[in-house]
Order: C-alpha cells, then structure tokens, then sequence
C-alpha cells in the first residue's frame, strides 16, 4: 500500500509568502537580502496570528516559465525558504510557478520544509504559458531518488488553466490522486483570489474521500468556517494582504481576523 505523507493538521490554515520578482527577472527591484527580509516580516505576521502552515512562491515571477525555472530562481527561492525554515516551525510549502516540482522538490528537502505544491501533476491544460503536461511520473520518481519524505499536494482543474480533456472535476481527483500518487489534492476556483466553490470541494471530497483535500484560491474571513466543513485546510493569501492586494505584505489584523473566523 502507498505510504501517504500528511505533513499538515486538520482544518489547516495555510498563508501564502507571494515573492516579488526574484534576482535574475527583469522586473527585480530588489536585492535578495530585502526580498528575504520582507519574507520573513509576512512569516511572523502569519504565524503570530495562528496560522498553521505557509507556502513560499515566486508569484512575482511572471510571465513564468512554463515548466523548468532558471537556475537562478532556484538558488533564490533555496535562499528564502532556509531562512523561513530556521525562523518558525510550522510546516512549510514550495510552489515554484508555473510548475517546476522537480525544483520545488529539491528546494523543499534540502531545506527541511514539508511539501510541495504542483500546480499540474496529471493531464494536460491550455494556461497563459502554453500547454503544460503533467509529469507526475518525473516527480513522483524525483522524490525516490531524493530519498525525500516531501508530501505532493496537487492542484485538480487548476486555476488560469482550462483541462484539454472532457472530465470531470472527480475523475481528475481520482486520476491525481491514485494513478499520480498525490499526497492531497487542492480545490481553487478560476483565478488567483476567486472563491473555489462548495460544489467542487464535495465532487472532490466524494471521488477521494482517503486524501486531504485544500481548498485553493478565494478563502476570507466571512467562507473560511463554511469551507473548513468540507475540507482538511485552507490557502489564503490575497485576502490577507493590505487592502485586499496580492502584492501586497500581510496585514496582521486581517490575518488574525481570518484565524478568529476560522476557529469558531
């Protein structure tokens, strides 16, 4: 039987560390060591507040390699989850956009975080980058030569993307899940900050009912108690951030806001 990794609690909540534009892009402003250190501001605000996990992603990256990044953008992305990771303990996430999971692997176990985030594991989608296949074969067999207990979390109709193939949300769930061997699955709705919707999560939550299922994209304060019924945990980010934008640092009141909501 498959051992499946479970690195994070139940009803987790799961803030997200958006980077700016890495050393190497041509929109980078800023030197890593400032890139670091803003990073490390939004860890504390997060986990202060009681978040229970983070993801660490090069959001600022775009327009974003379709599949294998840069060798710059991994050694910057190393650079900030050792200094995430030697700052808290709590679970922490790689997603190295578009979806590069070999780099996120390798990032992840060198640096001690927990698991990774693959945007497409299995089949393939139309996005804003090209086409990208999944290449659950490579990571999944990645992780064995890494010897690396790294848990895979998989998106299932992942959001800026249209699947090129006829099927349903709960046929994508199962084929991620048990013939791509991820670890959970993840549920988001269209777009970055676009609510995922309770319909998805139940067509998901039924067609897998042995995986933790996350909810994606659109979490706040006012879903994130209606969302924890159904799934294992929440990613939120553009919600969290001052005066709503992706962009932006963290705003601690709202994080402890969304905390409160979410344990009543």
């Amino acid at each position: 039987m498959d051992e499946i990794f479970r690195p994070l609690p139940p009803a987790a909540l799961i803030g997200m560390i958006h980077l700016p534009p890495l050393p190497g892009h041509p929109h980078n402003r800023l030197p890593l060591s400032r890139i670091v250190d803003q990073a490390l501001l939004d860890t504390r605000t997060l986990v202060e507040a009681g978040f229970d996990a983070l993801i660490i992603e090069n959001f600022g990256d775009a327009p974003f390699r379709p599949i294998r990044v840069d060798p710059h953008t991994v050694a910057g992305m190393t650079v900030v989850t050792q200094a995430l990771c030697a700052e808290v303990a709590v679970p922490i996430g790689i997603n190295v956009l578009r979806n590069d999971a070999q780099a996120a692997l390798a990032i992840a176990t060198i640096c001690g975080a927990a698991f990774i985030r693959v945007n497409v594991h299995c089949g393939v989608y139309a996005t804003d980058q090209g086409f990208i296949e999944g290449r659950a074969d490579e990571t999944i067999r990645y992780r064995g030569v890494l010897a690396s207990k790294v848990a895979v979390l998989a998106d299932v109709h992942v959001k800026h993307a249209s699947p090129l193939l006829n099927q349903s949300l709960a046929e994508a769930a199962r084929e991620t899940a048990y013939r791509g061997r991820a670890d959970g699955l993840i549920v988001s709705g269209a777009a970055t900050g676009r609510p995922t919707a309770l319909t998805d999560l139940r067509e998901a939550r039924a067609a897998v009912p042995d995986r933790p299922i996350y909810v994606g994209s659109g979490a706040d304060a006012e879903s994130v108690a209606e969302l924890l019924r159904i799934a294992d945990g929440v990613i939120a980010g553009t919600s969290l951030k001052k005066d709503g934008q992706t962009t932006a640092s963290v705003d601690p009141q709202r994080a402890e806001n969304f905390v409160k909501a979410a344990r009543i």
